[in-house]
């Protein structure tokens, strides 16, 4: 497989998508979001719903908009947050090619913001907008995690112009989800949809505050569902045609009849500004994160532990498939959840969980929004016959503690990955004799542009064949160090400042 594939094929959900990976960038996590149609949390109630609008299910008949923002608007509000940042060298301008790549993690913060283009090495002042909503009459908000990774204040703006300081209660950079909490009581809240009703071509609604422009609603339609992005196929993303742009980022996406279906998170463009591919995280998934972090913190995503493909006719033909439908496992990492099963490269999965498996993607998103430890079902074809394998999960939290020992916390002197060996297959795709596969990132590496998928050559100029040859270097409790990385088919040096 190419270099870009296993960019791509250590996604949290441990599934990997062949073919999927984004460009080279060494634009840090804070700036570029760190991120099928899976089976969605039920949606949880809110403990003031807001009253039914008006609105008919007629087909043909436009929604009453004017009902759906009068009565939602209250409930959304913008976030502001400010931080300081540690930028490298490399985080001063995008590394060739980038100009050209469409994908943008785009509400970062806001252009023109004061120290919006500064750099310099001892950390540099940040400031960023967004938007969220407000789920429970106490002050529960939800919003996207890039919008407050990294601030350390956090103020949410009602629609009357109340000021609050937010807590964020926790953050899932995997779904891309950040739940608040203000001290406030008797808040208007907004109304809880359910995403999987949803339909191509079905009208829907976006507030938030584009550009700081507050309480801005642009409509739309539904213009896809379940579409899984580069570096984000866990999430079964809404695509629409609704205008969103920077700052729109954490807000609602409303179908007809007022209710929450989405949050806006991310666009497609060549500009940095809406060119009509909007995409939206399902609220079921959002939903179902959020319970998790309101209990423990934090999120947890299930990992199977292989790299699938999408199937074309001819790969079906040859496998004795009538249709080219499933996912077929082109490599099974060791030690997994898959490996224990029994799963073999060349295996289609079919099936999770009795829910059909069209594409890779819809796996990918199956598997990563289960929970680690639970079982499911998998229909694999093998050999032109048909069988069902049970298949333990794994958790993320799980995996990178038995492959990084190199210093995979955040704290002052550790590097921040979880590496493991490359296997056989991987090295021929890469065409290099050593190196480890970064399977997560946290910390100083993923703030200097370190990617889950990315091959570690060397580190300060000594090959990588092993954790200890990392460990071994860090022990030295250096300020800095350099790592010679190989995406996508080039090698490039990526300073991570350590101290």
């Amino acid at each position: 497989m190419k270099m870009n594939s296993l960019s791509a094929a250590l996604l949290a959900a441990g599934v990997t998508v062949v073919g999927t990976a984004g460009a080279f960038s060494l634009t840090p996590n804070w700036l570029k979001h760190d991120e099928k149609v899976a089976a969605a949390a039920p949606v949880a109630p809110t403990d003031a719903a807001a009253p039914v609008v008006p609105v008919t299910q007629a087909q043909g008949l436009v929604p009453n908009y004017r009902a759906i923002v009068k009565q939602a608007g209250p409930a959304v509000v913008g976030v502001s947050v400010a931080g300081t940042h540690a930028v490298s060298a490399e985080e001063q301008g995008l590394p060739p090619g980038m100009e050209g790549d469409p994908f943008f993690r785009f509400f970062r913060g806001m252009p023109g913001m004061p120290g919006a283009q500064q750099r310099g090495n001892n950390g540099v002042p940040f400031k960023g907008m967004g938007s969220g909503f407000i789920i429970s009459s106490d002050g529960l908000i939800l919003t996207n995690a890039h919008v407050v990774r990294e601030a350390k204040d956090v103020t949410v703006k009602l629609s009357d112009r109340r000021e609050y300081s937010a807590k964020v209660l926790g953050i899932d950079t995997t779904t891309d989800i950040a739940v608040l909490r203000i001290d406030a009581k008797d808040l208007p809240t907004v109304r809880l949809g359910d995403a999987r009703q949803l339909e191509v071509g079905d009208p829907v609604l976006a507030i938030g505050a584009p550009y700081g422009l507050e309480q801005t609603a642009t409509q739309g339609i539904v213009s896809a569902k379940g579409r899984s992005l580069p570096g984000d196929a866990v999430v079964p993303f809404i695509q629409t045609d609704a205008a969103v742009n920077p700052g729109n980022s954490g807000g609602p996406l409303f179908d007809g009849t007022g209710s929450v279906v989405g949050i806006n998170a991310q666009i497609y463009s060549r500009s940095g500004g809406f060119q009509g591919l909007s995409f939206a995280i399902p609220i079921n998934v959002a939903l179902k994160v959020k319970d998790q972090i309101v209990a423990t913190g934090k999120a947890s995503h299930a990992r199977l532990g292989v790299t699938v493909q999408d199937l074309n006719q001819s790969l079906a033909d040859s496998f004795g498939l009538k249709r080219p439908d499933g996912a077929l496992v082109a490599n099974v990492a060791p030690d997994s959840a898959a490996a224990a099963a029994g799963l073999k490269s060349g295996d289609v999965i079919t099936e999770v969980d009795g829910q059909p498996v069209v594409r890779s993607g819809e796996l990918s998103s199956l598997i990563g929004l289960a929970s680690p430890g639970e079982k499911v079902k998998l229909k694999v074809w093998r050999d032109k016959t048909p069988r069902d394998i049970e298949a333990k999960l794994g958790g993320i939290e799980d995996d990178g503690k038995k492959v990084a020992d190199a210093g995979s916390g955040v704290q002052g002197g550790e590097l921040g990955v979880a590496l493991r060996a490359l296997t056989p297959e991987e090295r021929r795709a890469a065409k290099v004799e050593q190196g480890m596969v970064v399977e997560n990132v946290g910390g100083p590496a993923a703030r200097a542009g370190i990617e889950a998928g990315d091959v570690l050559l060397a580190i300060n100029g000594r090959p990588v064949q092993s954790v200890d040859q990392v460990k071994s270097v860090l022990s030295g409790k250096p300020k800095s160090v350099a790592l010679l990385v190989q995406r996508d088919g080039e090698k490039i040096f990526v300073p991570v400042k350590l101290g």
